[in-house]
């Protein structure tokens, strides 16, 4: 029986299209990052990125790629925390048809997508535990088994995980597991913080200016208050501020005054105090109960609508950021959101830069004088559907 597969889509390709990540700054941290990349793009084995959110985790898993012999075959990405866990397993593996209720064909899963290329696990630390499993088995053998199937399938695939989790507390409450953490922490790459280079800052806000074609600038005192600043969402956060700015000073030359409005309005967001958490019932005052009664299911989802509302608001329409507030897993909050029809931005992928070919150089290793003389950084053209992953007959 010949295998079924899935087509790549033109989105699929563009995933993989070589438009060389921007890994923007001049910091000591930054440098290291970039020649530990030249160091290990082209090695196989598995490489473990982590630092706080929104700090470029996924810029680096790109440019790993990029740099990589594997740079023409795909590149593709899943944020593991956005997905219940049997989700997880179809997206992963790929199931048959039939295999479960509304599975009416058969699909390919991201591993066989990413076949000769690169699949890269985003907050891998939030995985389910089963999955788990599943996954350190395929990275043990290289071979997969779509959700309902029975032939096992050798795939060849590098896997780039990231997580701003902290895994060894993790592995300590029994959340992770450590043989997976091994399997994964081959080649390790630490993001710092953007309070931990903030000499970065004016270099960042001027690439996000540029990327995005604004005319909007900042004076030199201006931008010494920016890079002052704590930036508790990183590069995502500043990159959300300066969208900010140009949205209200297009074409203006932005000073002390009108950054200081700028950021006290940022300011008075972060600090509206979170919702409450009781950590007993609070009692109940009699009289709430009137003599027709209470539709408490309306109650309480009205009541829970309001402080997810709340939480969003607070951080920016930032998934991640909200179901900290409210002490829910992001998969949690989202399921919570699609019942109540509450819109917000998954901001789980950490695309903390633009990525175009002109944002090459910024990626040049050091030593380099011009854009000819680095051929890693010239712009390829889109890839081709790499070749199918092979089928083995089971027995």
């Amino acid at each position: 029986m010949r295998p079924q597969t899935r087509r790549l889509t033109p989105a699929d390709r563009a995933i993989g299209e070589l438009q060389l990540a921007a890994l923007v700054g001049d910091s000591p941290a930054i440098a290291a990052i970039r020649e530990e990349i030249e160091t290990v793009a082209d090695a196989r084995a598995s490489v473990l990125i982590t630092g706080p959110s929104g700090s470029g985790k996924d810029v680096v898993a790109r440019l790993l790629h990029q740099k990589s012999r594997r740079a023409t075959r795909p590149f593709v990405a899943l944020n593991c925390a956005a997905l219940p866990a049997d989700l997880l397993e179809s997206e992963l593996f790929g199931h048959e048809l039939g295999a479960f209720t509304g599975a009416v064909k058969a699909r390919v899963g991201r591993f066989e997508l990413a076949h000769g290329g690169t699949l890269f696990l985003d907050e891998v630390g939030d995985m389910a535990a089963a999955m788990q499993a599943k996954l350190l088995r395929t990275l043990e053998t290289g071979v997969i088994e779509r959700v309902g199937g029975m032939l096992p399938i050798t795939v060849d695939v590098r896997v780039v995980a990231a997580t701003s989790v902290d895994l060894a507390g993790a592995i300590a409450a029994g959340r992770f597991r450590a043989d997976l953490l091994y399997r994964l922490d081959v080649i390790h790459i630490a993001m710092p913080s953007l309070a931990e280079r903030a000499e970065d800052v004016p270099l960042l806000v001027q690439h996000f200016l540029d990327t995005a074609g604004h005319r909007v600038r900042f004076t030199s005192a201006a931008m010494e208050t920016l890079a002052a600043q704590a930036w508790p969402g990183n590069v995502r956060e500043l990159r959300n501020f300066v969208e900010r700015a140009c949205v209200h000073h297009d074409g203006d030359i932005i000073g002390c005054d009108a950054l200081a409005a700028l950021l006290r309005r940022r300011s008075a967001l972060q600090q509206r105090p979170a919702p409450a958490r009781a950590s007993a019932p609070a009692p109940v005052a009699a009289g709430l109960l009137g003599p027709d009664g209470v539709d408490l299911k309306r109650l309480l989802a009205d009541l829970e609508e309001a402080y997810i509302r709340e939480a969003l608001a607070m951080a920016g329409g930032t998934i991640a950021q909200s179901a900290r507030l409210l002490g829910l897993q992001r998969t949690t909050l989202i399921e919570k959101m699609r019942r109540l029809q509450i819109d917000g931005r998954d901001d789980g992928r950490d695309d903390a830069a633009v990525y175009r070919p002109d944002d090459a150089a910024i990626n040049r290793p050091a030593g380099s004088t011009s854009r000819s003389a680095d051929p890693a950084v010239r712009p390829r053209p889109a890839i081709a559907p790499p070749p199918g992953p092979s089928r083995r007959t089971a027995g």
